[in-house]
């Protein structure tokens, strides 16, 4: 066995002291090469592998320290996503775990001096978000990956949705309350100005019609030969009486029952609302339904605009599609697929909103508002009937 072969005392005692990191200054890039004391650079640098090494440097030295920075700079990056992706941390930190590695590239070989000058030219390239405290430079990761950057469009997509739905509901729920108040003023004052018209009305002299008054219980005779009879026994203030009272009871009876009415309606509008907020997701895929794809990168495979039914989904957002026609299985996201509305009497799941979950049957459709009338079926809900439902909450069974 040679005198330093691999696995003679010296050998071995050799890579026992070279573990771990070495003084900086005794480490060589260019050969990537580190000694343990000065002597032991000392003769590296008069070696003959190291004066060609330094001989190609100095021929591009630009682009070989412009290659070792784009290293450090990358790596550093890499292992900020891996271990600090969302977090806000100290430089100085990352910049331990990074050299932990005794391979890797050091910053005496870039062209930057300090760790400093390197954190600040991550925030100029708008890799880092940098913030200089009394504890010293921390930083945060800004996540630019292109899965991370669809997410977050999906994610504003949403939210814009959200807001036009919210806008469209505030929409529909001041133009039924404008309906609800116009109902109620048609129904209460038209009724009472029937039953009591105003005196400007009466014509009594076209009619031929003689009433007589009687005050302070005294005779129907008057000296001034103001001297009337009705036609009738029955005198003329009961008569009026009578019709007074009538006229109050049928007003009674209707303030009543409306009042009535819109207090049971208006606790119905509470429980809509508290369950349109509860169960009103930005998801709505679910399996058994039928679903339309209209993912227009699809269109070439012959895909677009055909039906399939979801067979699973993951993630709520993405679902497992069999197509109806070739039995294929498609994964496809829900912002790419649409509701499906079945004949007039076909069977729907309610995909979205306060009755969310619920099967339904289809009553009729409005294509003015693109709204449908469904009926409940099975549940806690039985039987309810629901006037006016979007297109997009509803969907066919399969």
């Amino acid at each position: 066995m040679g005198k330093n072969e691999f696995l003679t005392p010296k050998a071995i005692a050799n890579r026992i002291k070279a573990k771990g990191l070495q003084k900086l200054r005794w480490y060589c890039q260019m050969c990537q090469k580190q000694c343990r004391d000065e002597n032991g650079f000392k003769c590296h640098c008069m070696s003959e592998s190291h004066q060609r090494q330094m001989q190609l440097f100095g021929q591009n030295a630009d682009r070989i320290l412009d290659g070792f920075s784009e290293e450090f700079e990358a790596t550093f990056l890499d292992l900020m996503r891996r271990s600090h992706r969302f977090s806000r941390i100290a430089a100085t930190v990352v910049y331990n775990e990074y050299i932990n590695d005794r391979h890797h590239v050091h910053m005496n070989s870039t062209k930057w001096s300090t760790l400093t000058e390197f954190i600040k030219h991550l925030g100029r390239a708008g890799k880092c978000k940098v913030e200089e405290t009394p504890k010293g430079w921390f930083i945060t990761y800004i996540d630019r990956d292109s899965e991370t950057l669809f997410k977050e469009k999906l994610k504003n997509k949403r939210i814009k949705l959200d807001l036009v739905e919210e806008e469209k509901q505030e929409r529909e729920i001041r133009k039924q309350i404008e309906m609800a108040a116009a109902e109620h003023l048609s129904t209460t004052i038209p009724n009472s100005d029937s039953n009591i018209n105003p005196p400007t009305d009466f014509n009594l002299e076209a009619a031929g019609v003689k009433i007589g008054f009687s005050l302070g219980g005294s005779s129907l005779l008057n000296k001034d030969n103001i001297t009337t009879a009705t036609d009738t026994t029955t005198s003329s203030k009961l008569v009026f009486e009578e019709l007074d009272n009538d006229s109050n009871k049928k007003i009674d009876k209707t303030n009543k029952a409306s009042g009535g009415k819109s207090a049971l309606e208006e606790l119905m509008r509470e429980e809509e609302k508290v369950k349109e907020k509860m169960n009103r997701k930005d998801y709505w895929l679910c399996e058994g339904i039928v679903v339309k794809v209209m993912s227009k990168p699809l269109a070439d495979k012959g895909y677009y605009k055909q039906k399939g039914v979801v067979r699973k989904v993951i993630d709520k957002y993405v679902g497992e599609i069999e197509m109806l026609d070739n039995k294929h299985v498609l994964r496809v996201d829900q912002d790419e697929l649409e509701t499906v509305i079945p004949q007039i009497g076909g069977l729907v799941k309610i995909v979205n909103g306060a009755y969310r979950s619920s099967n339904a049957r289809l009553m009729g459709v409005n294509t003015d508002k693109f709204c449908a009338k469904v009926k409940i079926e099975k549940g806690v809900y039985d039987g309810r009937v629901l006037n006016a439902i979007d297109y997009e909450d509803i969907c066919k069974l399969a």
